[in-house]
C-alpha cells in the first residue's frame, strides 16, 4: 500500500452569495484541490499547492473544517 493512500485529507468549506468554495488539503505534501460550486450549479475544480500557513489562512478567511462527504459527492457527480 502506498504512503500516499494512507494520507487522511483534511476538509474545508466557505459560503458566498449562493456559491459554495470547498477545499481538499493533503496536510503531509500541502496539495490539494479548490472546488467552486456556484448558485446556479456549474463546478468547477482546479488542484492547488498550498504553504504552511494555509490552516492560519483557512481560518482567517472564515473557511470551516468539514467532512469529506460533500466534497466527494460533488466531486463524482453524486450530488448537486
Amino acid at each position: 500500500m502506498s504512503v500516499q493512500s494512507n494520507i487522511v485529507h483534511q476538509y474545508f468549506k466557505k459560503e458566498i452569495e449562493g456559491s459554495k468554495i470547498l477545499v481538499k488539503v493533503n496536510p503531509v505534501h500541502l496539495t490539494g484541490m479548490e472546488m467552486i460550486v456556484y448558485a446556479n450549479g456549474q463546478l468547477d475544480t482546479r488542484p492547488i499547492e498550498f504553504d504552511e500557513a494555509i490552516w492560519e489562512d483557512l481560518s482567517t478567511d472564515g473557511f470551516v473544517e468539514v467532512s469529506g462527504m460533500e466534497f466527494n459527492l460533488l466531486l463524482s457527480g453524486l450530488a448537486k
